[in-house]
C-alpha cells in the first residue's frame, strides 16, 4: 500500500484546494479536489473512478470515510488510512467518464454510486451524491442505481431524491446491530432511523434493508434477529449477507486486537449454513420479503426481473415471493453460444473468452476477468460463471466456510 500518498491525501483535505479548485462541475465548500501529483501516488485501484463490481458499474470519484467500520472494503484498495473525503475529479467529469465507459449501456447497466470508499450521505459528500444522480436522471437514463449508506438520511434528502423521474433508484441501508465498537464504531441506530425515514417518504425511489454483515456469535442472537425482522417492515425488500473477510481485513483485525470471526479468509462473503437456517426461520412465510442476493431485492423493490439472472440457480429462489419468481421466469431465456460471443465481441477482452458450457443454470466461461464477465452477465440477464471459482450447490455463490456437502439442498 502506498501509505505516503494516502497520508498526503488526508493532509490535503485539511488544506484549501489550489489550482484544481474550480473546474467545471466542482464547487467550493464541497470535498476538496486532489492535485494530480497526489492522485498519481495513490494505489492503482484507488485511482480508478469507474470499476465494474457484481452489483453494477461503480462510480467512486470521492474517497475517504471517517466511520471506521473494521471490515470495510477500503482495506483492499489501500485506502483504509484515508478518513477525510476527497475528490479525484469533478462530479460532471466523473459522470461523463461513467456514461462513456466501454462497459456502460444506457438503460441496461446497473450503477452504484460511492459504494467503495466513502459513505454517500456524509454531510460533505451528499451534495456530490445528489449532483451525480441529477446528472444521470437528466440524461433520461432508466438504469438501476444503487446507493448504499449507514449515515443520516433526512426528509430533505428524501424530497430531493423524489424529484428524480427516470432512474430506478434504490437506497440500501446497511444495518448490523453490532455493538462492539472495535468492529463497528458508528452506531447502527442511525441507519435504522434513516431507513424508517426514507421508507416513509419514498415516492420515485425504493428502499432496501441491507442486513450485513451477519457474523456468528457477534450479531446473530435472537434479539438481533427480532430487531432485524422489525426493521424489515420499513423497507420495500430485505437482503441478508455475511462478512467479506479478505486477508487485508484479517491483518487489520490481528494488528488492532479485533476478535477474529473466522480461522480462515475467503474470496466470497461468509454465510455459514447453520446461521442462514436460523435467519430463514426468523422470517417465516408472510413476513417481510427476504432475499439472499442484492440484485434480487433491488429488482423486487422495483417490480422488475432480476438483472443478474439468478433465477437459473433455483435453490436461491426458494424464499422469493411467488410474483417475483414469475417475473424472473417470464423473461428468462437460455442464451446460445453465438449470442454470448456476439455480446462479448463488443469488448477488447473477447479474444480470451472460452465458452466451456451453457446449461439452464449458467454460462460457464474461462479467460475473462471479473469486469468483462459482469458485462456479459448484465447484457444477457443470465448468470455467467468463471470456471476458476466454482459455484457449489446450495452455497449461493458464497464462501465454503461453514458449509459441508450435507448442507446443499
Amino acid at each position: 500500500m502506498r501509505v505516503d500518498a494516502v497520508r498526503m491525501l488526508d493532509v490535503m483535505t485539511d488544506q484549501t484546494v489550489e489550482d484544481r479548485s474550480s473546474p467545471p462541475g466542482h464547487r467550493r465548500g464541497e470535498v476538496p479536489l486532489l492535485p494530480l501529483e497526489v492522485i498519481s501516488r495513490l494505489p492503482g485501484r484507488a485511482r480508478e473512478v469507474v470499476e465494474y463490481r457484481k452489483s453494477g458499474l461503480s462510480l467512486n470519484h470521492i474517497q475517504g470515510c471517517p466511520l471506521g467500520c473494521s471490515y470495510c472494503i477500503r482495506h483492499t484498495y489501500g485506502l483504509w488510512d484515508n478518513q477525510r473525503p476527497a475528490a479525484l475529479t469533478s462530479d460532471a467529469d466523473a459522470v461523463a467518464e461513467l456514461v462513456g465507459h466501454r462497459y456502460f449501456q444506457p438503460h441496461v447497466t446497473p450503477v452504484q454510486v460511492f459504494n467503495r470508499a466513502t459513505d454517500p450521505f456524509l454531510p460533505q459528500v451528499v451534495p456530490h451524491t445528489l449532483a451525480v444522480l441529477r446528472d444521470l436522471d437528466a440524461r433520461g437514463l432508466t438504469n438501476h442505481v444503487l446507493v448504499i449508506t449507514r449515515h443520516k438520511v433526512d426528509e430533505a434528502h428524501c424530497a430531493a431524491l423524489n424529484e428524480l423521474t427516470h432512474l430506478k433508484l434504490t437506497l440500501l441501508f446497511t444495518w448490523s446491530g453490532i455493538d462492539d465498537a472495535r468492529v463497528e464504531p458508528f452506531p447502527s441506530h442511525v441507519a435504522a432511523t434513516s431507513l424508517r425515514t426514507a421508507f416513509a417518504h419514498a415516492d420515485t425511489y425504493r428502499t432496501v434493508f441491507y442486513w450485513r454483515p451477519i457474523v456468528p456469535g457477534l450479531n446473530d442472537t435472537p434479539d438481533h434477529l427480532a430487531r432485524a425482522r422489525e426493521l424489515a417492515g420499513h423497507a420495500h425488500a430485505t437482503v441478508f449477507t455475511g462478512l467479506f473477510y479478505r486477508d487485508d481485513i484479517a491483518d487489520y483485525y490481528r494488528a488492532n486486537g479485533v476478535p477474529q470471526p473466522y480461522d480462515d479468509t475467503a474470496r466470497r462473503k461468509i454465510v455459514p449454513a447453520e446461521m442462514e437456517q436460523r435467519i430463514l426461520a426468523a422470517f417465516p412465510p408472510g413476513t417481510a420479503p427476504l432475499f439472499r442476493k442484492t440484485s434480487c431485492a433491488v429488482s423486487y423493490a422495483h417490480t422488475v426481473a432480476d438483472y443478474n439472472g439468478h433465477v437459473g440457480i433455483r435453490e436461491l429462489c426458494d424464499i422469493c415471493p411467488a410474483a417475483q419468481l414469475a417475473r424472473c421466469v417470464g423473461v428468462r431465456r437460455v442464451p446460445t453460444a453465438e449470442e454470448v460471443r456476439q455480446v462479448a465481441s463488443r469488448l477488447p477482452e473477447s479474444d480470451a473468452l472460452d465458452i466451456l458450457d451453457i446449461d439452464d443454470r449458467r454460462v460457464l466461461v474461462a479467460g475473462l476477468d471479473e469486469q468483462p464477465r459482469y458485462y456479459l452477465q448484465h447484457s444477457l440477464g443470465y448468470q455467467v460463471h468463471d470456471t476458476r471459482h466454482p459455484h457449489r450447490p446450495g452455497r449461493h455463490g458464497r464462501a465454503e466456510i461453514g458449509w459441508t456437502e450435507g448442507d446443499a439442498r
